[in-house]
């Protein structure tokens, strides 16, 4: 099989639709928060923390929903810490998500050694298991592809369409997206926009906190330290590469996640060169992209923009 046949064959786009699925995820939490006019630099730390209470949760006797619901509500609380340091507070956006980001990995990394003292390899449970859609996964291609995931990768594509339905056709999106062009047209309607951007944080932070639960409940079976490997910062990328769109920056993860599938197979047909050139394809490919789509991307005019009560 040469370079070209690997783009056409179902395996190739099943493998994409995996890799995609965490960064489906953790873009969406970015998203809504930068919509509201929060930009979260915490979400490498918090898709860690989310990677590991998961699996903890389930390993601790918890069934796998459990633990997919536990992760979220750990990584809404983180967010709701870099929401009340940046909001009401108006700390630097940029410092404060580091620094959540050093505070969730370091805690996660203390919890784990704590909990497993003497633990020499990372214990396994039993994660999600692909479950194949009746019907649609009989469809020649695009069935063995798409419709024979995990639940997680399923939940990752309703989540997409949640999440676009609640920003563009329900009042409360109107008002997160408002609350991230001009908080001041939001305060004039009678809404709390400190809430409404923390509240918008704490959400966008459990789905940041999901995708990293998918690493260690569907994806793979077990918690390593730095298994996140800078997922986080690709969302961020995305986010932009999208426009701040939920479908836009769903294609976007299908194609880096594409372009990593793609360097995987590469290296195992094409000999004499080193495998970190095919590691870093994806990369300089989306950046390529990136740079294309966010000279027209249009970014919420408020975003890092810290709005006290009254203000104008």
């Amino acid at each position: 099989m040469d370079a070209i046949e690997i783009v056409f064959t179902a395996s190739l786009w099943a493998a994409a639709i995996r890799i995609a699925s965490p960064l489906i995820f953790a873009t969406l939490g970015e998203l809504i928060c930068e919509r509201a006019g929060v930009l979260n630099l915490g979400i490498e730390g918090i898709m860690t923390v989310g990677a590991f209470t998961g699996w903890f949760t389930v390993y601790m006797g918890g069934d796998l929903w459990t633990g997919v619901m536990v992760a979220a509500l750990s990584g809404a609380a983180f967010g709701l810490l870099h929401g009340l340091l940046v909001v009401p507070l108006g700390l630097s956006q940029h410092v404060t998500g580091i620094g959540i980001t050093l505070l969730a990995t370091a805690l996660t990394s203390y919890v784990y050694r704590v909990a497993l003292p003497e633990v020499t390899s990372p214990p396994k449970i039993d994660p999600f298991q692909p479950w194949a859609v009746p019907i649609f996964s009989d469809i020649p291609f695009l069935g063995s592809a798409l419709f024979n995931q995990t639940p997680l990768t399923y939940l990752a594509f309703v989540s997409v369409a949640l999440v676009a339905y609640v920003l563009y056709r329900t009042p409360l999106g109107l008002a997160v997206r408002m609350v991230g062009e001009n908080p001041a047209a939001v305060e004039a309607q009678g809404i709390d926009v400190t809430v409404l951007r923390i509240g918008a944080v704490m959400v966008g932070s459990a789905f940041m906190a999901v995708g990293g639960a998918f690493l260690t409940m569907s994806a793979f079976n077990s918690f390593y330290f730095d298994m996140v490997n800078g997922r986080g910062w690709i969302a961020i990328a995305l986010v932009v590469f999208g426009s701040w769109r939920p479908g836009k920056a769903l294609l976007g993860a299908i194609l880096f996640a594409a372009f990593d599938a793609y360097q995987l197979r590469l290296q195992q047909i094409v000999a004499g060169i080193p495998y970190q050139f095919f590691l870093m394809l994806p990369y300089v490919l989306s950046i390529l992209a990136l740079i294309t789509m966010a000279r027209r991307a249009g970014y919420p005019r408020a975003l890092m923009i810290p709005y006290r009560k009254g203000e104008r």
